[in-house]
């Protein structure tokens, strides 16, 4: 990259949670089991659905390709962030930051891309049914996904790039437990840095805000439609059908707004450390939980298949 043409810097020290010594040990126990875990229940899913026929619908192929950039995610940020807690250095090389950033970007993107086509899913299958096989064709299904990892591509080549192209003078200090663009910005030096933070922060927002958005008005006309129902049972059944996807972006962006959107304060880079947790840690946790425990067929499936439990809930 440009910026490392002439940036003083070679390396950066990730301070993390150097700064709650006598909580690292604790630390370092409770990530990697709820680390283990979202990597269990999200391999868990996927085998799921890849084993069971009934399970190849465009719902569940959204869903697996869900698992598959949360697993992706996580392995961008959490193994180092786990060897760090165990470690005396903190040292992350110039280049292994930008990778890091730029694949915590794409893969959380395409995350939000995906949230995204599944509202659009839900919304064709509850408010076009007759038209489903046709909107929702696997040619189709297997462009929407791709088109998400695209998306998610494009976005983290856009925010590596611009910070990467930065001059990083020192201290090389990261107030972060991995590289995250705001505490990245407060090390760069130059005229520019303010205008990349705004273009940066605009591109995030932007994208983060339409998904949400198009998200919304999907449920708005899928509420409208389930309203229009007459039975009792028959709503309860296509609420029930959303109730597990409606929940995991509920967490998902309200976690998200927290960190976009809550004011920069004096403290805020300390923070931004412990509230990282939640999008990076906590999320992943708790996706594979609410889909396994939220989504009736995929929870019977998954009893049939690990636990040799007859097919009831």
């Amino acid at each position: 990259m440009q910026g490392a043409n002439y940036s003083g810097v070679t390396e950066f020290i990730l301070i993390g949670f150097s700064t709650f010594p006598h909580l690292q040990l604790m630390f370092f126990l409770l990530f990697l089991l709820m680390y283990l875990f979202t990597l269990s229940g999200n391999l868990i899913i996927m085998v799921t659905i890849w084993s069971e026929q009934s399970l190849h619908t465009p719902m569940y192929l959204f869903l697996c390709a869900l698992s598959i950039s949360e697993i992706l995610y996580t392995l961008a940020i959490i193994p180092h962030m786990l060897v760090d807690l165990l470690s005396s250095l903190h040292s992350i090389a110039f280049l292994a930051c930008a990778s890091q950033m730029f694949f915590s970007f794409t893969f959380g993107f395409t995350h939000s891309f995906l949230l995204t086509i599944m509202g659009y899913d839900h919304y064709v299958a509850i408010c076009h049914p007759l038209c489903y096989n046709v909107l929702m064709s696997p040619q189709g299904c297997a462009c929407l996904v791709a088109w998400s990892w695209v998306g998610g591509s494009v976005v983290g080549t856009m925010v590596t790039t611009a910070i990467f192209n930065l001059t990083f003078c020192g201290p090389n200090e990261i107030h972060h437990f991995f590289c995250h663009v705001p505490p990245l910005l407060k090390l760069a030096c130059g005229e520019d840095v303010l205008v990349v933070a705004k273009g940066v922060g605009l591109v995030c927002i932007t994208v983060l805000l339409g998904c949400f958005l198009l998200i919304l008005l999907s449920y708005a006309f899928i509420v409208a439609a389930i309203l229009k129902i007459p039975s009792a049972e028959g709503r309860h059944k296509a609420f029930s059908t959303c109730a597990s996807h409606l929940t995991v972006v509920v967490v998902h962006y309200g976690f998200a707004s927290v960190i976009y959107l809550k004011p920069k304060g004096p403290k805020s880079l300390e923070g931004d450390t412990l509230m990282g947790i939640t999008y990076t840690v906590l999320t992943p946790f708790l996706s594979p939980i609410i889909f396994s425990l939220r989504n009736k067929e995929l929870k019977v499936t998954m009893k049939k298949a690990f636990l040799k439990l007859p097919n009831c809930v």
